[in-house]
């Protein structure tokens, strides 16, 4: 990015918009773009040379591969082998939020994949970036649009703090809908699926559909010293850069006794008499809204200058897996 071009743009969701900026991708520039779960860093995932951009821009390691986004199920067939429970998870949840992890094609290059043999394909249900894979006709390679390893970007203008100077193009699609990463099931063999990152679409979700137990991925690693099978999968992730302590509950009278330099992080709003160092992720502790502010919120205490973050787990399963998975992973940073 040349000095004149400071900081990216944020553009619109207009056809002209649209237009020029799947003329980028073809040219094989970067685009931040949104999804219904979070912000995306997307070049051409069949260009080798685009997508090493990615981890330039990022800081990304190589071991750590990419998604693949595509538009149709004819996209699927072009990128990856899918099988029979690839196929009935598709037609059950895509467009949405459920990344696969299947036998890669030759065309995907081996930056995408890690290495690979393996390719990690959803297809994303947000309007507007669907209407910007329809365009530009091939499939985007996406993580995050954000420095690797921080947490994730839920609106343009988060992506725009973050990688401003270093991409050119950010498409606005408001902020994500859902607000944590997609779900992950490992589909290379499909009598013996595999968990490897939970999300909106739930463990019992997928095995109503494929009628088996899907178990639990291996525990992650980090640093990674070889190729993830899939991203998200280490230990630290999504991490702000003040220090996370989990709580299973949390009380005011807990907060009371730690320190105004402390920020203390409920589920809901609690009841009392609240000082200025106690938040909250959604007014009255709703899953889905937890989830739609869980990374804004860490992003905004972070800028807060406190010295740590007490942040209360979310009860029950299904989504609430999803939070946590994502919160003992920011509270994993050393």
């Amino acid at each position: 990015m040349s000095p004149a071009a400071s900081i990216a743009r944020i553009y619109r969701g207009t056809p002209p918009n649209l237009a020029k900026l799947a003329r980028c991708l073809q040219a094989g520039e970067l685009v931040a773009v949104p999804t219904e779960t979070v912000y995306g860093l997307a070049a051409n995932a069949l260009d080798a040379k685009a997508c090493r951009k990615i981890f330039m821009a990022k800081g990304r390691p190589v071991e750590d591969p990419l998604i693949v986004h595509i538009h149709s199920l004819t996209q699927l067939f072009e990128v990856a082998k899918p099988n029979d429970a690839a196929l009935r998870l598709a037609r059950e949840f895509w467009p949405g939020p459920l990344t696969m992890v299947l036998p890669k094609k030759n065309c995907v290059p081996g930056i995408v994949s890690a290495g690979l043999s393996t390719v990690a394909v959803r297809m994303p249900a947000h309007p507007l970036f669907r209407r910007l894979l329809q365009r530009v006709g091939v499939p985007l390679a996406a993580p995050s649009a954000n420095q690797f390893g921080y947490v994730s970007p839920t609106t343009a203008e988060h992506v725009r703090t973050g990688l401003g100077k270093k991409i050119r193009h950010i498409l606005d699609g408001g902020p994500c809908a859902i607000g944590v990463e997609s779900t992950i099931v490992d589909l290379r063999k499909p009598r013996s699926p595999r968990l490897l990152r939970p999300g909106a679409i739930t463990r019992e979700q997928v095995e109503a559909v494929l009628g088996l137990k899907v178990r639990s991925g291996r525990t992650p690693s980090a640093p990674p010293k070889s190729a993830q099978v899939a991203p998200g999968l280490m230990a630290q992730h999504y991490s702000p850069r003040t220090p996370v302590t989990l709580r299973s509950r949390l009380s005011l009278k807990m907060a009371a006794r730690g320190t105004a330099k402390d920020a203390w992080v409920f589920q809901a709003k609690p009841r009392g008499e609240l000082d200025g160092n106690i938040f909250w992720f959604d007014l009255h502790g709703k899953i889905e809204g937890v989830a739609r502010r869980l990374f804004s919120t860490l992003r905004a205490l972070d800028a807060g200058k406190f010295k740590r973050l007490h942040v209360e787990l979310a009860p029950g399963e299904g989504l609430a897996t999803a939070i946590n998975d994502r919160l003992r992973r920011a509270a994993a940073k050393k």
